[in-house]
């Protein structure tokens, strides 16, 4: 499929899913231990020296970034950096346009490893990618307060994990070891948790959270050759793509379609909704999560419901 950007206005009819047969589609398969590397390496070159050690928040690490370090701005040189949701709303702010027009400039389209779901990834320079990012300067970063989480993390890895019978998911970090960087060879050591603080990426984790569910839902099911043995379909990477990275479309789409009609949503969110992008976004995860896995998040009006059940029942040749 393309993943390139769409633009307000574009045919979102093209985004609808029938939510009788949603209704009536049950797809939860059991799912296996899952590890998910959320963020790793700012180099997607496979072999990148990780440290598999599991740190938790009062560990520690050695590592300074400055500009008198001799590797200064080579990890802005043909990075491979996946934007979140999050991400490309602050970006899109700082350089204030909305997020169609920041994904059309600067971001490529992209798979997500592992869940075979569209993504948008920063674009680099050159015509083999391997240049610079648009945002570096010799000082370093230009947009360094709305950069993204990839490089607030960074030398720590992300990993969210769950466990077959956990009843929650688990997040924690490791080392990334990668040979052009020399900050590791710095004096400086740096506290887990007090680092995280420091890059601010409380943000991050709280607006991103149920974007990194369902790429781990999906994951699970990729393990496993996808829900009923399918890979995500067409309308589902579609659906996944406005709802997480095009908040205009996704808005336009619960506006302007029968998605209000169809479910229980307070008349004080949807005027929430129709100026907040951060809460667009939950929105969009909750009504992902209720369409992909028949989660509870959303739930259908009781007239789209019987309906479905009438519809699946002759189908299935019952009176």
């Amino acid at each position: 499929m393309s993943n390139t950007p769409r633009t307000p206005g574009d045919d979102d009819d093209d985004y609808y899913i029938d939510e009788e047969e949603l209704a009536a589609s049950t797809y939860v398969p059991a799912e296996p231990d899952l590890q998910l590397e959320v963020f790793d390496a700012v180099r997607g070159e496979g072999g990148t020296p990780v440290n598999p050690v599991r740190l938790d928040a009062e560990d520690t690490f050695r590592f300074r970034c400055h500009k008198g370090v001799s590797c200064w701005n080579q990890c802005c040189h043909g990075a491979d950096i996946t934007l979140t949701p999050y991400d490309i709303l602050r970006l899109s702010k700082h350089f204030e346009v909305r997020p169609a027009q920041f994904l059309a400039e600067y971001t490529v389209p992209a798979t997500f490893d592992k869940s075979n779901l569209p993504v948008a990834k920063l674009k680099m320079g050159g015509t083999d990618g391997k240049g610079a990012c648009a945002f570096v300067t010799d000082d370093g970063c230009s947009v360094y307060a709305a950069r993204p989480a990839t490089c607030r993390y960074y030398p720590l890895g992300v990993v969210s994990m769950k466990m077959k019978d956990a009843e929650s998911k688990e997040d924690f970090n490791f080392i990334v070891t990668e040979p052009h960087c020399k900050g590791h060879d710095e004096d400086q050591v740096q506290n887990v948790g007090a680092y995280k603080a420091e890059q601010q990426v409380t943000d991050n984790e709280r607006v991103d959270r149920g974007w990194i569910d369902i790429l781990m839902k999906m994951a699970s099911w990729s393990t496993m050759g996808g829900p009923m043995g399918k890979a995500p379909s067409l309308a589902t990477r579609k659906m996944f793509f406005m709802a997480t990275a095009d908040v205009d479309a996704f808005r336009n789409f619960v506006l302007n379609t029968r998605f209000l009609e169809s479910y229980e949503i307070a008349p004080e969110a949807v005027d929430i909704i129709k100026t907040d992008d951060e809460a667009l976004l939950l929105l969009g995860y909750d009504w992902l999560k209720a369409v992909l896995f028949n989660e509870p998040t959303l739930t259908l009006k009781e007239h789209v419901l019987q309906q479905a059940i009438a519809k699946a029942r002759t189908e299935m040749g019952a009176a």
